[in-house]
């Protein structure tokens, strides 16, 4: 190969190495930040009754809003259940964690809100012997003390037998 060409490629590799140092920085701050870890857990009870328990464990430093946040507030945290004739709910979901209140001067409304980790129960009744499955998703905001996340949705099908 001609001097002139190998001299020329090694030009066009260093400026593309340039490049991407650069923009490798920026492209890893844009990745979709994830800080809350959903599980699932079903307890029978017997006769047909089940408890299930969706568990967010939430990175260090973020929180999430409880169902009965105020209106004007933070987007709370919501349960959609797909309908199932099968499956009749027992009361509503409830939440078992330490709240933390205050009043957020951002939203001008006391949050209710979760750090760490919180536990959403909700009883659900079914035929006894009969199997099937409960789906629906979760809708939730997280928010630390310098941003907040856009509003997400989690999708949940969980197996009653």
């Amino acid at each position: 190969m001609p001097y002139k060409f190998k001299l020329f490629m090694k030009k066009i590799l260093l400026k593309l190495l340039i490049i991407l140092i650069v923009l490798l920085p920026i492209v890893s701050h844009a990745q979709v930040q994830n800080p809350v870890k959903w599980e699932y857990n079903v307890k029978s009870a017997g006769n047909g009754v089940y408890t299930l328990h969706f568990t967010a464990t939430i990175n260090k430093g973020w929180h999430i809003y409880s169902q009965t946040t105020p209106e004007g507030g933070p987007v709370p945290t919501a349960f959609v259940f797909v309908k199932n004739p099968l499956v009749s709910m027992v009361g509503v979901v409830k939440e078992v964690g330490v709240m933390e209140k205050h009043n957020e001067p951002l939203f001008g409304v006391e949050v209710k809100q979760y750090a760490d980790k919180v536990d959403f129960v909700q009883t659900v009744k079914v035929k006894p012997g009969i199997k099937t499955n409960l789906s629906g998703s979760i809708e939730f905001m997280l928010c630390n003390n310098k941003e907040c996340l856009p509003p997400a949705k989690q999708e949940f099908s969980i197996a009653l037998k």
